[in-house]
């Protein structure tokens, strides 16, 4: 397809550091948490999951065959605090990444007290289990770019700014922020634990089967030969292949693990030029898809922001972290992921074949 060339810059994280790690990583059976699980044992980490069974079927957990490659896998809820410590007490982890969540905005206003549990309480719960467990060095907790009070302006937001939140999932990060601030204070200065929260973009990348999410809705309306219907074309997100915030996130921890002082907020988001439309994205698929096509969902809609964008600028100073692929390079590897599926290749070496593509183009 050739959607265009990614950006040849960003740290090269240090395989060294992770070869021979124990990490704890809930959320590892998600779009987000199966990418980072293939990530750390790429390098050589031994990693431990804690989640819920997949919620798609397929799903990228089990079509790369994630839990092969892994140390262990306990599936259970994030809700259950003493499964969750009984299981990182066993993994006994020197990092701990916390990716669990209920990560739909639509979904969190139909289940509005289960977002809460989750996303809040599934927090205290995995900061609880830290705080009992001997031996971590350090926690990334990660969030999302909604946890921002949005006022629908055109400039991005920084990590100073206020936390908030229109919809039951945007506010409910925003909590979470708060929980791991609260506990940061309280708790992890005193313990030795660098604590530190990160924030990204809407993700994109292959293996994602998630309802109510762009991509993934474009690639089934594709495969079923359907007009894909958009709710809201205009509004402006800051897009960014699923590959650009783990790999902030894996430098964040690097950082923790030595210096505790790194243990803040952090936005890995793309650069400002690639915080487009839905509508840009959709007529970009279309102009290169034959047969893809669209139309606006008349019917009304629950309330989503408009415009959201992300200012990365203390990532880009203090940690060196960079966004590598433009996001004309980040639809071209989501699309050529989906093809390969349906075409029968070996989703654990074309997954790790990316990622060993992402990371060249950051070491160039």
């Amino acid at each position: 397809m050739g959607f265009g060339q990614g950006a040849l810059e960003g740290v090269v994280l240090n395989a060294a550091f992770w070869s021979g790690k124990r990490v704890f990583l809930t959320g590892h059976t998600g779009f987000k948490g199966s990418w980072l699980a293939l990530w750390l044992t790429q390098m050589g980490a031994r990693v431990h999951g804690y989640a819920l069974a997949p919620n798609t079927a397929p799903s990228l957990y089990d079509v790369a065959g994630v839990a092969s490659h892994m140390s262990a896998s306990t599936l259970a809820d994030i809700r259950d605090g003493e499964a969750l410590r009984a299981a990182m007490q066993g993994a006994a982890p020197d990092v701990v990444f916390h990716l669990a969540a209920q990560p739909l905005v639509r979904y969190s206003y139909q289940a509005p007290a289960e977002t809460y549990a989750v996303n809040v309480m599934g927090t205290v719960n995995l900061l609880e289990a830290v705080r009992a467990t001997p031996g971590i060095r350090a926690v990334v907790n990660v969030t999302t770019d909604k946890c921002y009070e949005n006022r629908e302006r055109t400039e991005p937001y920084t990590e100073d700014e206020a936390l908030g939140g229109y919809d039951p999932y945007s506010s409910s990060k925003a909590c979470s922020e708060l929980v791991t601030s609260a506990y940061r204070r309280s708790f992890m200065e005193g313990l030795s634990i660098g604590l530190a929260s990160a924030r990204a973009g809407n993700v994109i990348g292959g293996g994602d089967w998630a309802s109510d999410r762009l991509l993934p809705d474009f690639l089934r309306a594709i495969d079923a030969g359907k007009t894909l219907m958009i709710r809201y074309p205009d509004a402006i997100r800051p897009w960014q292949h699923v590959l650009e915030p783990l790999s902030g996130y894996l430098n964040l921890a690097e950082r923790l693990a030595e210096d505790p002082r790194f243990a803040e907020g952090w936005n890995f988001g793309p650069h400002d030029h690639d915080a487009r439309s839905v509508e840009w994205i959709v007529n970009t698929l279309c102009s290169r898809i034959a047969g893809a096509r669209w139309q606006r969902e008349a019917a009304p809609q629950p309330h989503e922001a408009g415009t959201l964008k992300l200012d990365s600028r203390k990532a880009h100073q203090q940690l060196a972290w960079q966004p590598r692929w433009n996001l004309e390079t980040a639809l071209d590897k989501t699309v050529v992921w989906h093809q390969a599926w349906k075409q029968g290749a070996d989703m654990h070496a074309f997954s790790l074949e990316q990622i060993r593509t992402y990371q060249e183009a950051g070491s160039a």
